[in-house]
This record gives structure tokens, sequence and C-alpha cells, in this order.
């Protein structure tokens, strides 16, 4: 999604990548073999992610990734399985690409389950127990919603209220009007962006006083940027390190590169992005100098309990989601994030 209300998850993602790829090619490439990444805006509208990706495989690409999105990744999904083509590194935590298995998906990120089973236990640990959510009507929102319905039935809970908003559109009263009515403690959020900065802003103006969650895929930064002084006190999780500190040796890496090269913003989803390159390429270098897409596979598998600078990437020949890592975050009034 290069365009549209999601255009900035594609955008932070690809400089990510783009970062790391760029300074992998200076550097001679992987056995003396450069990156190239072919990027096709879809707009976050399936049919054209669709489209793109039967142009990218009759074109003959070596691998696909980094899709943004569950209903883009989902439409996606069949053609690199019938084209036996690996598909690496979707910015989705969906259950719908990890169950059943498939062999040819490889995910970096954790789960919408884990992120909405933390959501679920950091408003429950209060003492709260009306949790509301509002969630995109398509395979996103419903991923989310069911992470939530799953956290909430050992609890013997159920959502207070439920309102949606359609996929890259901002029309979020019908859910505002029948979720605040619900009386909800905290409101978990699965949209995008804009959707997402629309109805807090309205949920406010109607009184609700608690506390909103969103999960990752939301996009942080932009969320940021969306609501500035509005943001205060929003919560994220995050599935990874967090990115505007050195603490750890693959922020350090990330902030470092992107402060030579100036014109890639540190954040969650640049980061991402970076990470998901990184992970790749490590696959190319432990394979064979001309590698098939077979022997590609093969080396992601051995990829095990391996740390990518204090992020852990651990596949199977039966499990193909790298991490399981969740962290909670903070919207501050001046439009920063913090842990």
């Amino acid at each position: 999604a290069f365009s549209g209300p999601a255009a900035q998850l594609g955008e932070q993602f690809k400089r990510g990548a783009l970062l790391y790829f760029d300074r992998l090619n200076a550097k001679g490439g992987v056995n003396g073999r450069t990156i190239e990444l072919k990027s096709l805006d879809d707009g976050y509208e399936p049919d054209r992610c669709k489209a793109n990706t039967d142009k990218l495989i009759k074109d003959g690409v070596f691998a696909l990734f980094g899709y943004i999105g569950t209903p883009t990744s989902l439409a996606a999904l069949p053609l690199a399985t019938a084209a036996q083509m690996p598909f690496i590194a979707p910015f989705t935590g969906a259950q719908a690409l990890r169950e059943p298995f498939n062999r040819f998906v490889f995910h970096v990120r954790a789960s919408y389950f884990d992120e909405t089973a933390e959501i679920v236990k950091q408003v429950t640990s209060i003492g709260a127990k009306r949790i509301a959510v509002f969630h995109q009507n398509d395979s996103y929102g419903k991923a989310g919603l069911d992470g939530v319905l799953r956290a909430l039935k050992p609890l013997n809970l159920e959502p207070a209220a439920l309102g949606t908003v359609e996929r890259n559109t901002v029309d979020v009263a019908a859910a505002v009007k029948s979720i605040v009515a619900g009386k909800p403690d905290a409101i978990v959020m699965i949209s995008a962006y804009k959707s997402c900065a629309a109805f807090i802003r309205e949920a406010r103006k109607a009184g609700f006083g608690g506390t909103f969650f969103n999960v990752s895929f939301v996009g942080t930064q932009a969320l940021a940027d969306e609501l500035k002084a509005e943001g205060a006190g929003v919560m994220i999780s995050q599935v990874m390190p967090f990115p505007y500190t050195a603490s750890v040796p693959i922020t350090r890496e990330f902030q470092a590169a992107a402060t030579k090269v100036g014109n890639v913003q540190t954040n969650y989803s640049s980061l991402e992005g970076y990470l998901a390159a990184k992970v790749f390429t490590e696959g190319l270098k432990r394979a064979p100098k001309n590698a098939t897409r077979e022997q590609l596979i093969a080396v992601l598998e051995s990829i095990q309990r391996t740390d990518f600078g204090g992020f852990m990437v651990d596949y199977s020949t039966r499990d193909h989601v790298a991490s399981s890592y969740v962290d909670l975050s903070m919207l501050t009034g001046d439009g920063k994030v913090r842990r």
C-alpha cells in the first residue's frame, strides 16, 4: 500500500527494507549477486494485490516479500502457493496465514492472537472487564476480533460492544454510537491508522473516557502523526523491539544505518522492514550461490533460535512463525511513543 489511507505502512516498511538491501548491495550483495526489490502499489485493496502478484510471478521474481495487510496477503497467497513461491515476512498477524501450515510462508512477526492476548491481559489485570472491539469489516478485522474473543473466553467474558468500519474509509459514526453505548472500560481497535484516529476523536467527543488499545498493524508513528496531542494515552501492542532507543543491538544497527542515509524515519514499521530484509538475507547467505526457491525454503528452516541483535528468530520444518514477541507502548501528547 503506497497510496490510500494505509500508505504510510507500505512506505515505511519499504524504506526500512531498502535501507538494509542497499547497504548489502553496496558491499557486493550475497555471493556476488545483488538484491532488487520490485515494488507495486495495491492501495491496500485485495483485487489490485492479486493482479500485482500475478504480474510479479509471471515476471519471474525469486520470492514475494513484505506484503502489507491481511486481506491483500490472503488474496495473494493462493497464487504464491500454486507457483511454489516463497512468501516472506507479510506485515500481518492473521491466523489465516499461519493455519493451516503453508511451507511457502515465513512470518517474522508475532500473531494477532499473541497481541490481543497481551492487551486483554493488560486490561483485566487492573480489574477492568468491559472490553469493546472496533474492527475493520474484513479478514484483518475478523482476525483481530477472533483474537480478543479467544483471550476473553477463559475469563468467561464477552465483548461489551462491537463496531465496524469499512476498509479504506473513515466512516466511524455508527461504530462510535454502538460502542460508547456499551459503556466499555477499554476499546480494542483492529483497523488502520486513518480510521482508528477518526474513531478515537469521535469516541472522545461522545464521552468515552477509557483506554484505547491498538494492535501493531495500525502503524504506530502514522497514528501518532494523525492524532498529535489527541494521541496522549493511546496504547499499542508491538511485535518489534522499541526502535527509538539503542537499547538492543538490532535497534543500534538500524538507527546508525538510518542516520547515515538520512531519508528513513525511525519507527516500528521501518524497523520491521529492515529486520525482515535481514532475515531474508540470512537465508540467502546460508544457501548455495545459485539457490533455487526450494533451497531457500530449506535454509530458512535452518534458522533456528538465532539471535538477530536482540530479536530471536526460530523456524523449523513444521513452524514458519519466527517470533511470539509482544510488548506494549503508549503515545504521548507531544506525538511521541514511549514504552
